[in-house]
């Protein structure tokens, strides 16, 4: 067990409001616990509850981390552990493992291992038969996914674009095809010209939403397809805030009949026969009132064509 907490008035314990929560002992392990991406307040009772009784925290910036458990009375030692100096660290990190202790792994906000270097220690963790425990809660990318107004049954988070216009262009053509709501981490700097080739390559009236300082005072979502989005954030200085880009599924054109049977059946499945014409002539270009009626042979049983 976890040698943090300890019998008496010295167990591991974490505050809310002045009330005192024991935190139970911990077996050895990895524990990958889930921070909040702006408010404080969405930490969840399971990660405090870890965080006070690890052995010691390994997180991207201490400062940072530092600010959250103060907020909540945990006094876990912390150690670095980021893109400079996890070939250095990580050693320490498995070796405290070896030794039966309970390592508690985060990041400066949000879910560890997404875009960032916890990923490397996970698989040497695990490689080594040390337990990885994940301890869920806030992500901006599921965040933003919520508050985007995008399509939610099928998504793919391409984490950061390449900094560079022609690396960015060619993972954008490499993306384009894919049926999905495409989701991005973008610097405030960079997004004025990423969106811009977005809209270049993957096409100006895909639609897209803009999510910006996500659970923060300032909280915004900005929607429209990307033609509209790259002329309102190419001009004037870079927004303020951590981004996420969130991009619909590319619209599908056809005129094949049995194709478009396939979409319409699929569209049924999911909404009324009024809706699936809806959203089929949206993805295929066809005539609303003639999928309409090809819809409602096909929910009727009717598959045969005229």
């Amino acid at each position: 067990m976890s040698g943090a907490s300890t019998s008496g008035e010295n167990r591991a314990a974490y505050f809310i409001d002045g009330e005192r929560f024991p935190a139970a002992a911990l077996e050895p392990g990895l524990y990958v616990v889930a921070t909040p991406i702006g408010n404080l307040a969405d930490v969840t009772l399971r990660g405090l509850a870890t965080f006070a009784a690890a052995d010691l925290i390994a997180c991207e910036d201490t400062r940072v981390t530092r600010v959250l458990l103060d907020r909540y009375g945990i006094h876990t030692p912390l150690i670095p552990y980021h893109d400079h100096n996890a070939a250095g660290q990580r050693p320490k990190l498995l070796s405290a493992l070896a030794e039966g202790k309970a390592v508690a792994l985060c990041s400066d906000a949000g879910t560890p291992l997404v875009s960032d270097p916890g990923y490397r220690l996970a698989v040497d963790a695990a490689a080594a038969g040390h337990k990885v425990v994940p301890v869920p809660g806030a992500s901006a990318l599921l965040a933003a996914l919520a508050g985007a107004g995008l399509p939610t049954d099928t998504f793919l988070f391409a984490g950061f674009l390449p900094p560079k216009e022609t690396a960015r262009r060619k993972r954008l053509a490499e993306l384009a095809a894919v049926p999905a709501t495409l989701i991005f981490y973008e610097a405030p700097q960079r997004l004025g010209a990423a969106l811009a080739d977005m809209a270049d390559v993957l096409g100006g009236k895909r639609g897209a939403a803009i999510g910006r300082e996500l659970t923060k005072r300032f909280e915004e979502f900005v929607r429209g397809d990307l033609t509209e989005l790259a002329a309102r954030y190419g001009k004037g200085e870079a927004p303020k805030g951590e981004i996420v880009v969130l991009i619909g599924p590319p619209v599908v054109r056809t005129q094949d009949p049995e194709d478009v049977d396939t979409l319409l059946r699929e569209l049924l499945g999911k909404g009324s026969v009024r809706e699936a014409a809806d959203a089929a002539a949206d993805l295929t270009g066809l005539s609303r009132r003639d999928l309409y009626q090809r819809a409602l042979k096909l929910k009727d049983g009717n598959g045969g064509r005229d």
